[in-house]
């Protein structure tokens, strides 16, 4: 019996895909071509992406300069075999107002990608979606594991490290004025 090959979809076909009344409440990601339908996280990894979006927000907000993007916001990191990945939490300095930001997917690296681990999450998913932030070009990606409390920093050409919960962490020279206790990502505000 033969197979019908189907067309794998560009970037632009997905975010009009993506964009339909019967998809809108859903959550996707691109996969070279393959759309793959993501779950919808919990309340607490909510507030730490929240946390998080907003601890550097407002370090963007004292320097007068970068962004911030969350909700999963979606990035092609791959075209021939379009992929569009949506880490949980993004920060840029490819725009000097909000009007020159993309209004559809983005192109451009950003200069920190986060991922705060979800239970569904294996070591292996992880690994590849790492990897594949710091080919597209992204300079730091935070991995977030709000189960062990720390972050696992990764940087191209370079050995990963872990950031405890007691310790701060940095925007190394990337964001070299970026600091914070890493339990600041884990707590309510005010505490």
């Amino acid at each position: 019996m033969a197979t019908v090959a189907t067309k794998p979809m560009t970037a632009e076909e997905f975010y009009e895909w993506t964009h339909r009344p019967e998809n809108r409440d859903r959550r996707f990601e691109l996969e070279r071509g393959e759309i793959v339908e993501m779950s919808r996280p919990g309340k607490q990894h909510g507030l730490i992406c929240a946390n998080i979006a907003g601890i550097l927000w407002t370090f963007a907000k004292l320097r007068q300069k970068g962004y911030v993007c969350s909700n999963d916001t979606g990035v092609v990191i791959e075209r021939e075999h379009d992929t569009v990945r949506g880490p949980d939490v993004l920060f840029f300095e490819d725009a000097a107002t909000a009007e020159d930001v993309e209004e559809k997917y983005g192109e451009t690296p950003p200069l920190l990608a986060v991922e705060v681990l979800s239970p569904n999450d294996t070591p292996a998913n992880i690994e590849r979606r790492v990897r594949e932030q710091l080919d597209f070009g992204t300079k730091i990606v935070w991995v977030v594991n709000p189960e062990d409390r720390n972050v696992m920093v990764y940087r191209r050409d370079k050995d990963p490290y872990v950031v405890e919960e007691t310790d701060e962490i940095t925007g190394d020279d990337v964001l070299p004025d970026f600091r914070c206790k890493v339990a600041e990502f884990f707590q309510l505000p005010g505490h």
